[in-house]
């Protein structure tokens, strides 16, 4: 399965690739920098860039473990939503891969839309998309 990511809503789509990652299926996410978080613009740049930032007390040269590329933002939402713990969920993370925009070898080929995930369905214009966390972050689109 391959899905859009452009203007949809990243717990809506984290949801839904996740169970479809458990039944055994191969998911391919394109376009994540377009995604979209709703909620406030300010509350998600404070809580990404203290994930972002977040080092060892006991440690403090042990790095971030929080990603700033978009695409990696998106897989990481993913893998929130697996049993990372067990080897199930393991293996179902193996079998998710997101990319920044259409790769070439996906150009040609049909893209899934999730309807109760889409932009357009929302009550408020309070949202802000991935690329815009990226960035701020200091990562790379």
């Amino acid at each position: 399965m391959i899905v859009d990511g452009k203007d949809q809503i990243l717990g809506r789509i984290a949801s839904v690739v996740a169970k479809k990652l458990l039944e055994g299926e191969q998911v391919v996410i394109v376009n994540a920098e377009e995604v979209v978080i709703t909620g406030n613009r300010q509350y998600f740049f404070d809580l990404y860039e203290k994930r972002a930032q977040f080092k060892d007390n006991a440690n403090p040269l042990r790095g971030s473990f929080f990603p700033k590329r978009s695409d990696r933002i998106v897989r990481r939402s993913v893998r929130g939503m697996l049993p990372w713990k067990k080897d199930k969920g393991r293996q179902a993370y193996r079998r998710l891969k997101v990319y920044v925009g259409i790769p070439d070898e996906l150009a040609g080929k049909e893209f899934v839309r999730f309807n109760d995930a889409d932009v357009s369905k929302l009550r408020t214009k309070k949202f802000i998309r991935v690329k815009d966390i990226s960035s701020f972050l200091g990562g790379t689109i």
